[in-house]
């Protein structure tokens, strides 16, 4: 029997016999003789079958789309004719002698051939492994592998170690509830699967390793949205040992992201240079910690401009404390009422009480609320947000928080519109110098604003202060990485010195004794001799999700779940035995 090709080495192979096995594609019978386009992992090929050979031919007859086939024949040339050009193997055609079916196929619930077909969300997902038969998935999916290589092969290069850390582990406070995993052998007990490999990589930072990676699976029990995948993800785990400035770890990355971008990608960067901007400033200029920079339309405080307004709304916010801010959106004067009632509900959405906005419109001021602002009023606007003719500018008027989260979605809405988010290009930045705590107002008290164990700016002299006030200015060497608006990666500088860890546990209300019990091998292990220690974890889902042009990361992912958190195909979460949980000492209520 011959050797198996693939479709795509037919072209090389003219007069030669060749077998191919792969699916039927499709299948045409046309006046006695039968065509089978043949699909196998390198694309299409045409089989044909002539009623000379009469077994190939008899069995070519009960041929259905997605049967699995067997062919052996001989390559030859098409007339000139008859190639197609739509495909890349249409100059040839492969004469079959032997044909032979090594599994039929049912009916499909939709085509795998056809990329244009709409198929629901949840029929792809129950029958995944079909889905995974069609061009684009087959695409995503090498184009995945080829995405992890690249990262391998960079980190390697920058003598990193690669070391798989344990999936049973114990709890730790990731920010998200933790997947448990009941103990048989030691009853009322469990283990969780880790958000993340952040002890372990810290301890083997104290173990002496002075580079370490891996492509991490992590489990956290979030709810589902668009850019994060329910249960379970891959991160680019990583640490360096002597490291007391997060910026070394920033510039080790950056040529990653540019061979990611330019490379594998193929598209073009924003910046050449990726920004780092604080949060403080992030958060004033665009009303978000992930803006997305391929585009400008920054927020602008226009407090101090209205402190005297006659304008009641206005007037009222800065009496309270709060700010006026704007953003002008180029060409926003031709948005029709219907337009600005879409945004006006997205400004509700996110806190505001209404929109109020003024079109610039063929020399005049246009607005509602034009009538209660002055000349230098009007003026100030036009100078501060550089206000052009046929432009818009829309306003927020609140505590600095609302009006930051309402401007900073209605900038994203506007770009959307106005398609300002160019396909082909990645905006990059780093975001820096996050605060250490942050307020909860659920439980009345401070907590952590990110990592719990990132080492604040200044050290152990950060926390010398009396009140929660003062503790919420603290600074910590954390950063995220952006990629046209998504957050892609955290990362920090350690807090690696027992000491501090108590303080800054101390002040979200954890005593030592609880920090050593939550926290036992890492606190005991820093004791010992902890080198200073920083580190990162991009997410690769959703940087591979960015770099692909998808909108949703189950696209992006071989078997996800839907939007619920449920496998459709394996149908999980399920239920389980009675005699499962009897064994792990487990009643449920």
């Amino acid at each position: 029997m011959s050797k198996r090709i693939l479709a795509e080495q037919s072209l090389n192979l003219v007069d030669q016999e060749v077998m191919l096995m792969g699916w039927a594609n499709s299948r045409r019978d046309h006046g006695g003789v039968i065509f089978i386009d043949l699909r196998d992992e390198s694309g299409l090929v045409q089989v044909t079958i002539h009623p000379d050979s009469s077994d190939a031919f008899k069995i070519a007859e009960s041929v259905r789309d997605e049967y699995v086939l067997r062919a052996i024949g001989k390559v030859v040339e098409r007339e000139e004719s008859l190639i197609n050009p739509n495909l890349e193997t249409g100059k040839v055609e492969v004469v079959v002698s032997s044909l032979e079916i090594l599994n039929k196929a049912e009916p499909l619930p939709f085509s795998v051939r056809n990329e244009d077909e709409n198929v629901g969300e949840e029929t792809r997902l129950k029958y995944r492994y079909l889905d995974l038969r069609r061009p684009k998935m087959q695409d995503s999916l090498r184009a995945r592998a080829e995405f992890n290589s690249v990262i391998h092969k960079y980190m390697q290069s920058k003598d990193f170690v690669e070391v798989s850390t344990p999936i049973l582990a114990n709890s730790s406070p990731e920010g998200a509830r933790d997947y448990l995993v009941p103990s048989r052998l030691h009853p009322g007990k469990f283990f969780a699967l880790p958000q993340a490999p952040q002890q372990f990589k810290q301890l083997l930072m104290v173990g002496g390793l002075p580079r370490y990676y891996q492509i991490a699976p992590c489990f956290r029990d979030e709810d589902p949205r668009a850019d994060r995948h329910p249960g379970d993800f891959y991160q680019l785990d990583l640490e360096m040992a002597f490291v007391e400035d997060g910026e070394e770890v920033r510039s080790l990355l950056d040529p990653l992201w540019t061979k990611l971008v330019k490379e594998f990608a193929g598209k073009k960067l924003k910046f050449d240079n990726f920004p780092r901007i604080s949060y403080e400033e992030v958060m004033n200029k665009y009303g978000t910690d992930k803006p997305d920079l391929r585009f400008g339309m920054e927020l602008v405080d226009l407090s101090e401009d209205f402190e005297d307004t006659d304008f009641g709304v206005f007037a009222g916010s800065i009496k309270n404390g709060g700010v006026v801010k704007a953003i002008c959106v180029e060409g926003g004067a031709l948005l029709s009422r219907s337009e600005i009632d879409k945004f006006t509900d997205v400004a509700r959405q996110n806190g505001a009480g209404g929109l109020a906005y003024i079109n610039f419109k063929d020399g005049e001021v246009v607005s509602p609320i034009a009538k209660f602002l002055s000349e230098t009023e009007i003026n100030a606007i036009k100078q501060k947000l550089n206000v052009k003719d046929g432009d818009a500018v829309f306003f927020g008027a609140d505590s600095i928080g609302v009006v930051n989260r309402v401007l900073g979605a209605l900038r994203n809405e506007f770009a959307e519109h106005f398609n300002l988010k160019d396909p082909n290009e990645v905006a990059i930045l780093w975001v820096v110098d996050f605060p250490f705590y942050e307020w909860d107002d659920r439980a009345n008290k401070i907590d952590f604003g990110h990592n719990p164990f990132s080492m604040p700016k200044g050290g152990v002299a950060a926390f010398d202060v009396d009140t929660d006030e003062d503790r919420l200015k603290i600074r910590a060497d954390q950063y995220d990485l952006v990629m046209n608006g998504y957050e892609c990666a955290s990362g920090a500088v350690r807090n690696y010195k027992p000491e501090v860890m108590y303080k800054a546990f101390e002040a979200v209300g954890i005593s030592s004794a609880e920090v050593d019990k939550r926290f036992g091998a890492m606190i005991g292990a820093f004791k010992f001799g902890a080198p200073p220690h920083a580190g990162c974890a991009p997410g690769l889902d959703r940087i591979f999700m960015v770099l692909r042009n998808e909108s949703n990361i189950r696209e992006v992912i071989a078997f996800p779940k839907n939007g619920s958190g449920v496998d459709l195909m394996m149908d999980s979460p399920s239920i389980v035995d009675d005699a499962q949980l009897k064994e792990l000492g487990i009643r449920l209520s």
